[in-house]
């Protein structure tokens, strides 16, 4: 299957979305902030990156612009609170190609992959 980046600060959150992609087959790498999954982006070059908005030391936004630096082609969804349409317009035009809202249902996670996989 596919190599997938999940980042978010919330540890609970991570763990919930790299168990379930774990168990579709996937091979999941994990990040706690921004600045981290420029790093593992840039070491595991990952398939697809599910990244959170609102994390600490540099944020979901910032973080898709730099990983959009180093590969033009990165395939990103956000993983979005509720009531933050405004901010995700602005990953749309930094070039994330799906959103999903949290507290994420399952076959939504896994749809927001296969449609970055798919791309």
């Amino acid at each position: 299957m596919a190599k997938i980046l999940v980042v978010d600060d919330a540890a609970f959150m991570r763990l919930r979305a790299v168990k379930l992609l774990a168990e579709a087959g996937h091979t999941v790498y994990e990040a706690e902030n921004g600045r981290m999954a420029i790093d593992v982006y840039k070491a595991e070059k990952p398939d697809a990156v599910l990244m959170d908005i609102t994390m600490p030391e540099m944020d979901g936004l910032e973080s898709l612009s730099e990983i959009r630096k180093i590969d033009p082609g990165a395939k990103v969804a956000m993983l979005t609170a509720m009531g933050q349409q405004s901010i995700v317009m602005d990953a749309i035009k930094r070039g994330a190609r799906d959103f999903v809202v949290k507290p994420f249902a399952p076959d939504r996670v896994l749809g927001a992959v296969d449609k970055l996989l798919s791309a």
